[in-house]
């Protein structure tokens, strides 16, 4: 049954596809399906690419919600498809090919997925169910004896609390008030989260705002009583309505060591065999974890093993996948913040003691200094470790601590032993499940940093987008160096921190530093020089500040470099930027005080550092591609127009293309000798650079030629002798020359002769508009040509109006501006000057249509001024 629907359409460009992952990504975190979505996202992105980019075609973007997942449909309008008459294996493509690629990610991450066809549609859709929950579902366990059922101090009291849609208590037993002290007339009205400690330890991923929304949960949390102390409580909440329709949630609590009154783990049938009634009180705790949530699970491992052997402290950490490190996931009676995600080495020793491979047993630490480095200043002397196994492979470590010396023996190694292989499995499995969230967000992390990264070419954004990615999803701060060349030193080129306050002082300390040494091995490396350099700032600053006697007297500048040590004080990674076979920059990434990466995280960065860097350079070579375009253009450019005596000279040039100044259309004028002037527009067939070199050519060979005293016609046909000269290089050439004479009457003599190109229009006193030349072959087609000259006179307020195809082949649709559209243009400038002609022109042909120019276009106008 569909319960909701979501549809849109996505135009074919580029950009559509980030457009299209969005609004898949929103409409389903929308319907709260967030267990589905970088899946979807995914698989979304390959399919609207297809449509947009490879078919050409408009993408429709249809998702529908169902009760137990949610199904999204794709659909282009590639109408010359041909449509399967007969069933036949469906191709899925390579994974090497360009394309493709979306039917074998469907066939990998969809429960259902296919492919339906119609005159004029293709469709690809594919179904993603919801994953099963078991938190809050119960389950009938085994019967057992009366001997091993749990044991409680007193009568059990279940404390009944009813929380209605807003948060707000709206129910509170008489077992409640005893448990917490707060009467019914004290709490109801109030807001549960008022009295609620959430989570209770650090590592729980859902919040009692989360749980109270959800059909059922169970675990653990505390409740704030009336005299401030908190009481652990076990809850198993209900969601309900009443008959009206209006939700509420029942919440039924105890006492946290209470907890198997509420809670029903999964459990094996019990055998009949007198070894197989022995119940281990360490997995009766631990219950039956949700599958995704490993932080809850590994929290609870480490108290109930602390609470077993009565330790002062307890961790546990995880294997990487080369088991070489062993990574802090969870700890308690230690400094958690400072200790989550540190890494230490499997083979700490030689010995089998220095060896998380075995269990261990440590009598006195401060025997043998470092023999658990995770232990080190924090005052515990006697640990037990045992390794957790799954198939022979270690997958964790598990240990306990106490304060006191000579605490533990064997017999507690082999209880803990017991208890860490019970829990191995568990942990395993949670870890995977998490491990393979996290690679499938990462894949739809990178698919949009890359096309963030692709869609510029620009220097300085690019290195604003590696930043803004990395912080602060992966890092608290980041910096970005790069390198001009293999001979310069590391420059900090971006400097990024969660904190915009903190950018500053960040900065600055960076700039204070050496930069890291350019490597080129891969992957990530410690870089200690910023933390150090912070905490020696800030003790200089600290033992400075000694005797102002209050924190008041602090001043700006010391209150920043102490907040700039907290935030750059924890782990800091580099991350080399290479690309064609050289280090281009480095990455820098950074946690505030005492806190690790995740060896997760570095991965995922170093992915993103490739592709960061691949982007960096690809801009470094286009700012360098256009430096060199445009200054070879500009060379190709007139030096400027001359000051032509009683008359009036103005260009406009526009290039068409990207970054170019000088295309194939290309103007001139230039004094010839005294009193004589040389004018020359023309268009070489094409555009670009290949347009523009014959574009020099043809300028410079009319003034050389022009000066050396050949007339009009001679100068054209040398000119076209010299294109033809070019061979395969050579291009056709359209070319107005004329050369101009101004008179003592105040008027302008001009021989022009117009080579295959649109003839100049002359603007009368009287608003009317003619042709001032005859056409004439084009240059660089044939070797012999016969071409003449024509001769006119500009009259006071005369103009003459000469321009390129670009002009006059201006299009909207299948209308074009042509000469009777440009000249019906000209004849409204009467009385105006030679720039406002050449200016109104302009806004003539940018308002005859709504896309910008395809083509190049030069307007030359010369007129002659009335006398004052």
């Amino acid at each position: 049954m569909i319960t909701a629907r979501a549809a849109a359409t996505f135009d074919p460009v580029a950009r559509s596809v980030a457009t299209a992952r969005a609004f898949v990504r929103d409409t389903l975190q929308g319907w709260g399906y967030t267990d589905v979505v970088d899946d979807a996202v995914v698989l979304t992105s390959e399919l609207v690419t297809n449509a947009v980019i490879h078919a050409g075609t408009a993408a429709d973007v249809l998702c529908l919600r169902t009760e137990d997942g949610v199904r999204v449909e794709i659909a282009d309008h590639y109408p010359e498809r041909e449509i399967p008459l007969q069933p036949a294996a469906l191709d899925l493509g390579s994974m090497d090919s360009e394309n493709g690629r979306g039917l074998l990610l469907c066939a990998a991450l969809a429960s259902r997925w296919g492919v339906e066809y119609s005159p004029t549609r293709k469709h690809v859709w594919f179904q993603l169910d919801l994953p099963d929950r078991p938190v809050g579902v119960r389950s009938a366990g085994p019967l057992l004896p009366v001997g091993l059922l749990p044991v409680t101090d007193e009568r059990v009291r279940v404390a009944v609390v009813q929380v209605d849609s807003e948060g707000a208590v709206a129910a509170w037993n008489d077992d409640a008030a005893y448990l917490f002290g707060h009467t019914a007339d004290q709490v109801l009205g109030k807001q549960l989260t008022d009295f609620t400690a959430w989570p209770q330890t650090p590592g729980t991923s859902t919040g009692i705002a989360d749980a109270l929304r959800l059909s059922r949960w169970e675990g653990s949390y505390g409740i704030r009583g009336a005299d401030g102390r908190t009481t652990p409580v076990y809850g198993s909440h209900l969601r309900v309505r009443d008959p009206q329709g209006e939700p509420s949630t029942v919440c039924l609590l105890v006492r946290d060591y209470e907890r198997a009154v509420l809670q029903t783990p999964v459990r094996a049938p019990v055998s009949d065999t007198a070894e197989s009634r022995k119940t281990d009180p360490f997995e009766v705790f631990i219950g039956s974890p949700a599958p995704d949530d490993l932080d809850g699970l590994l929290q609870r491992t480490v108290e109930r093993a602390r609470d077993m052997l009565d330790a002062d402290a307890a961790f546990l950490l995880l294997a990487t996948d080369d088991e070489t490190e062993l990574e802090v996931r969870a700890t308690t009676g230690l400094p958690s913040a400072r200790q989550r995600f540190a890494r230490v080495p499997v083979e700490a020793g030689t010995g089998r003691y220095g060896s998380a491979r075995m269990p261990a047993v440590h009598e006195d630490l401060d025997a043998v200094p470092g023999a658990v480095p995770l232990l080190g200043n924090t005052g515990m002397r006697s640990v037990v470790t045992v390794p957790l196994k799954v198939e022979g492979r270690l997958t964790g470590s598990l240990g306990v601590a106490a304060e006191a010396a000579g605490r533990y023996s064997n017999e507690e190694a082999l209880r803990l032993q017991f208890a860490a292989d019970r829990i191995a499995l568990a942990v395993e499995s949670a870890r995977l499940g998490e491990l393979e969230r996290l690679r499938r967000g990462s894949l739809s992390f990178l698919v949009e940093a890359s096309d963030l990264l692709a869609g510029t070419l620009d220097r300085d954004q690019t290195l604003a987008l590696m930043a803004q990615m990395t912080v602060p999803t992966l890092a608290t701060w980041c910096a970005v160096y790069t390198i001009a060349d293999p001979a310069s030193d590391p420059e900090l080129s971006y400097v990024l921190h969660e904190d915009e306050e903190r950018i500053d002082g960040l900065k600055s300390l960076l700039t204070r530093i050496s930069p890291p040494e350019p490597v080129r091995t891969p992957g990530a490396r410690v870089w200690a020089a910023p933390s150090e350099a912070a905490h020696e700032a800030a003790l200089r600053t600290s033992m400075r500040s000694i005797g102002i006697g209050d924190a008041g007297g602090l001043g700006s500048t010391t209150r920043t470099t102490l907040a700039t040590a907290a935030a750059v004080g924890g782990e800091t990674v580099v991350l080399p930027l290479v690309a064609r076979n050289r280090v281009i920059g480095m990455l820098t990434l950074g946690k505030p005080s005492d806190d690790h990466f995740r060896q997760e995280i570095l991965e995922l960065a170093e992915d993103l550092s490739r592709r960061a860097a691949l982007a960096l350079d690809n801009a470094r070579l286009y700012s360098e591609r256009t430096a060199i375009s445009q200054s070879l253009q500009r060379s190709l450019l007139p030096p400027g127009l001359p000051a032509v005596p009683n008359v009036e000279v103005d260009v406009i040039y526009r290039a068409a293309g990207e970054g170019n100044e000088v295309g194939g259309d290309f103007y001139d004028v230039f004094p010839i000798r005294d009193g004589a002037y040389g004018f020359a527009i023309g268009d070489v067939c094409g555009t670009g650079p290949e347009a523009a070199a014959v574009t020099g050519l043809a300028r410079h060979a009319l003034r050389l030629l022009a000066r050396e005293g050949f007339a009009g016609p001679a100068v054209l046909e040398r000119l076209n002798a010299a294109i033809l000269d070019e061979g395969t290089r050579s291009r056709f050439l359209t070319l107005l020359y004329g050369e101009l004479w101004p008179q003592e009457d105040g008027s302008a003599l001009l021989k022009v002769v117009c080579a295959g190109h649109p003839l100049p229009l002359r603007l009368r006193q009287d608003g009317s508009v003619e042709p001032a030349a005859d056409p004439q072959p084009l240059l660089g087609v044939m070797e012999d040509l016969e071409l003449y000259e024509q001769e006119f006179t500009l009259e006071p307020g005369d103009v003459l109006l000469c321009v390129t195809d670009g002009v006059t082949e201006r299009r909207e649709g299948t209308r074009m501006l042509g000469d009777d559209g440009l000249a019906d243009v000209l004849a409204h400038c009467t009385g105006l000057t030679a720039g406002a002609v050449a200016a109104r022109i302009l806004r003539a042909v940018e308002r005859f249509a709504a896309e910008p120019p395809s083509d190049d276009m030069a307007i030359l106008t010369m007129r002659v001024p009335e006398p004052q």
